[in-house]
This record gives structure tokens, sequence and C-alpha cells, in this order.
């Protein structure tokens, strides 16, 4: 998610509104009676607001509730809280009729954390709250979903709490400053999720997670991914709107996708990706990457007038150089073969269930700076984005050309 100013005044006024009435709701109760309360499909929602997000907690929790006002009595919604607001404690709970139930801290389930500080990004944080809801509240169907909210950053390597690469859930502990942050990287987060009943689906309801390195590391561990390529509002879903689909069958992806798309006027880009899929797109890309290198020889691909999802460097003038996440099959389409570029794009169509067009996105930084040198067109959209390693002396190339290296993506494709 990304703030900008007019949001954060919107959001402020939606706290400060929502806090003379729900303030109760914001308090972890005594936790229940161990137990197996077994429901026909259980979604988490895991929302990662120990950062500047914090305000956007409340409002989105309003919302929740009142989506949970549609869902049958068989099915367990729960939501995981870590954010500024209340207590500073983390806690999780149930949400049911529009009320929250079976509210319980992490500290009374006894859930440690790396650093003392209970980060949400913390993998052992994470396992303990995946490990209590799924235990606690069983899906009968094997219907089980996950929500990610907060922020993301594809896979982009930074400080984190473990590993080498950071993606989601940046938390500050008990510091304010964004900065002090520490993250939960996507290869670490599939070794959370191995360890947990097969999802469903993952929904990113945090910005650009839908690139092919994220896509491709979280294929064994479900069946869908929902989510953007690029940044997304701070408002961030309509979950009043979408907590129904978050419980259905059949196209489930594609309501959730156009009612967010609606939500938003149209303006982000969302796709919807079928992961048994991966391995055909990977080896699709492999064998369109060695064509495209043997016409460009050892030169860098121009990605000049290429759709890109995110730029890395508010400070930098806005060169081209700091930008990153390219449309993948922009890339292809610029520098492949007409025929090589339909193979590709074929096992691409395969793998991509829903995916909806935006001409431009939500940003914190100045769109017609920053995002004026391409145009989205149908052609060219293709509602996912991938690394294009580029000329190491020019930006943070030298950094980002190594650190792709540490994905699996990398390995499977031969970048």
């Amino acid at each position: 998610m990304k703030k900008n100013f007019l949001n954060a005044v919107i959001i402020t006024i939606a706290v400060l509104m929502a806090a003379c009435s729900n303030e109760d709701e914001m308090t972890p109760a005594t936790p229940q009676q161990p137990g197996n309360m077994k429901g026909a499909k259980t979604v988490l929602i895991y929302m990662a607001g120990r950062n500047d997000l914090t305000d956007a907690v409340t409002p989105d929790l309003n919302e929740i509730k009142e989506g949970s006002r549609l869902l049958g009595d068989e099915d367990n919604l729960l939501v995981f809280v870590r954010s500024y607001m209340g207590s500073d404690v983390p806690w999780l709970a149930r949400i049911r009729n529009g009320q929250v139930t079976d509210s319980v801290s992490l500290t009374d389930l006894g859930i440690k954390s790396s650093d003392g500080l209970m980060r949400a990004s913390d993998p052992m944080v994470m396992k303990g709250v995946m490990r209590y809801v799924f235990n606690r509240y069983p899906a009968a169907t094997g219907h089980y979903g996950l929500v990610l909210w907060g922020h993301g950053t594809g896979w982009l390597i930074n400080n984190e709490v473990k590993a080498d690469t950071r993606a989601y859930g940046v938390d500050t502990g008990d510091h304010e400053k964004f900065e002090k942050g520490l993250w939960i990287n996507i290869p670490t987060l599939v070794e959370v999720l191995r360890g947990m009943p097969h999802l469903k689906y993952i929904m990113g309801d945090c910005c650009n997670l839908m690139c092919l390195e994220n896509l491709y590391e979280l294929r064994d561990v479900c069946d869908y991914i929902i989510g953007s390529p690029a940044e997304i509002p701070v408002q961030g879903a309509p979950y009043d709107q979408i907590v129904p689909d978050l419980f259905a069958d059949g196209q489930f992806y594609t309501s959730i996708i156009d009612k967010y798309y609606e939500s938003v006027d149209g303006t982000l880009p969302l796709t919807a990706v079928k992961t048994c899929e991966m391995e055909h797109v990977a080896q699709a890309t492999r064998k369109a990457l060695q064509a495209v290198k043997d016409n460009i020889g050892q030169s860098y691909a121009d990605m000049t007038g290429a759709i890109h999802y995110y730029y890395t460097d508010a400070h930098a003038d806005h060169q081209q150089e700091f930008n990153i996440f390219y449309d993948a099959g922009n890339f292809f389409l610029n520098h492949a073969s007409k025929e090589v570029y339909q193979q590709w794009r074929e096992a691409l169509e395969k793998a991509v269930v829903a995916r909806r067009m935006a001409t431009w996105w939500s940003t914190d930084k100045i769109w017609r700076f920053v995002y004026s040198d391409f145009t989205v067109t149908e052609e060219n959209f293709h509602g996912v984005s991938m690394f294009v390693p580029q000329d190491p002396t020019k930006g943070n190339y030298a950094k980002y050309n190594e650190d792709i290296r540490r994905l699996e993506w990398y390995h499977a494709v031969g970048i």
C-alpha cells in the first residue's frame, strides 16, 4: 500500500469517527479455552500495520466486520492485527456477524518472537499466528485463504527479519520511523506456509506482489494468487464488498478483482494467477529469454518506453535507470520475434485467469514525472512484472543484478 497526503487526511478522519464507537473492539479479550471450532471454510486476513499504514487499520476492520454479516455461521473469518492503535500487543480474533469474537493476544497465546518485539514480519510470529488459526479453526472443506494486508515491495532486497530478501509486512517494532522497520521475504514466507494447510489462494492487499519472481516462489503453497503488479492506494480493497468472495467457489477471483477495480475507479491494474501453470511460464520464459539474448548479444535490453510498475528512488530526478518491475509481456513484445512472443504469451494466458488493465495507478510519487515515459494499452499490458537485468553502472542495477540470483526464478529461467 502507498500513502499520499489526501488519503492520509481521509483515513485520519475515518479513524477518529470509528474510534468513538469501536474502541472497545480493538482491545483483546480473555483467550477462549482450547478447542476445535471446525467450519466449512477458513480465511485469515493478516494485517501488518505497525508502520505508516496504521491509520488504515480501523477503517478496514470496520469494512471487514460489515462484510462478515454476509457469511454463513459455518465460515471462519479471522484477523490478525498489528498496529500502533490501542494495545501494542498484536492480537487476533474471529469476525462474525459484524462483531469481534474469540479475541486473544499473542502474549496470552505464548507466541514468541525473534527479538521480543512481536513484529508481524517475524517468521516466528507468523508461524505462531497461523498455527493457532488453522488448528483452532480448521476448514472441513479444505478451503483456506490468506490475505496479506500492508506494505509490499515485490522481491527487492533490504533489511529483514530473516534470510535475504524483503517483500512484505514491514514492521517498525518499538520505532516510529519507517526505515527502522524489518520485512519478511517471499522465500521465508514460503517456508512458513509449507508448514500450514495448503491454501486455496493468497490475496495481496499490498504493492507489487504480482511479479513472476514472487508467483514462481509461491507456486507450491497455494492454488491462486491475486493482487497487483503496481503500487496500490492506501485504502486498499473494499472488504465490505469482497469478504463473501473470499469464501466463494468457482471463479471467485474474478469477483474480487472486479469489485476492487470498481472501488478505485479503474485506477489499479489487477491480476489473478493459477499457480500450477507457473512451471510452464518459467519454461516458456527461459526459451524466450534465450532468443532475446541471441538477438541482442552481450548488450543490455533497451527498456525505453517499457511499462514499469515501480520506481525505486524518489530523489534521483526520475531517471530511467531507477525504474524496475517491468511488464513481462511488454519486454518480450519489444525484444522477441513475433513467433517467440506468441509462444510465451500462450503460456502466460494459461496462468493468468483474470486481469484488469489500468492506464495509471495511485502512487506516493509524482505520477506525471515518474510514470510519463510509457503508455499502457490493451496490446502491451500483461498484468505481471519481471526483472530485466540492466547496465550495472547505472542506478541500483549492480545490486539488483546480483540480488536476483537468490530467487528460484533466476535459476529456473536462466536470467
